[in-house]
């Protein structure tokens, strides 16, 4: 054997004879974090609960900490018709329309978004959109409803099973009060 072919199969050898601690590890951008984050929309009269809605976004943060970030969205929600004339009344009855229909949309869309930070905590941003239909006295929408908006965007420093007050306001037509609520949790 020629020393080129000795030298050649001795750099190929040591190729294969690599320690365990010297195989490549994964980048710090390869960290994954599974993260669970849960907005509750609570609706108060006075100091009675009316309401309690919990969503709950399951995702990721890509990257070691500080600075690994992760997003997540829910859409939920339905269209609700309006009718864009008024029934006609004739003899005293509701004589069926025929005219324009609007779609309104009615829901909550929530947008999570997550940046690790150091010693376990996250900066957790939110923003809320809740849209819905104010009932009638007998508690059900009526003919030309009217609705509802909420949106709010905060964010807050929390840690593993650490829940925080996002906001807090109240309905000026019906003295309603709005609490969300949000829980942070690193998934095991």
């Amino acid at each position: 054997m020629t020393n080129h072919v000795k030298w050649m199969a001795m750099v190929l050898c040591a190729g294969f004879a690599v320690p365990a601690a010297a195989q490549p590890q994964p980048a710090a951008k390869d960290v994954v974090t599974p993260l669970k984050v849960q907005v509750v929309l609570s609706r108060y009269q006075g100091e009675k609960k009316v309401s309690s809605m919990p969503y709950t976004l399951a995702f990721n943060v890509l990257g070691a900490a500080p600075g690994g970030q992760g997003v997540g969205s829910i859409r939920m929600g339905s269209k609700i018709p309006i009718k864009m004339m008024m029934m006609p009344v004739i003899d005293g009855q509701k004589m069926p329309a025929a005219g324009p229909v609007q779609y309104q949309d009615v829901g909550t869309n929530i947008d999570c978004r997550t940046v690790a930070f150091a010693e376990g905590r996250f900066s957790v941003e939110v923003t809320v959109d809740d849209t819905s239909v104010y009932a009638d006295e007998s508690g059900k929408p009526a003919d030309q409803p009217s609705f509802r908006s909420f949106r709010a965007t905060n964010s807050m420093i929390l840690r593993d099973g650490q829940s925080g007050q996002f906001t807090s306001a109240v309905d000026k037509v019906n003295g309603e009060v709005t609490k969300i609520d949000v829980t942070l949790t690193v998934v095991k």
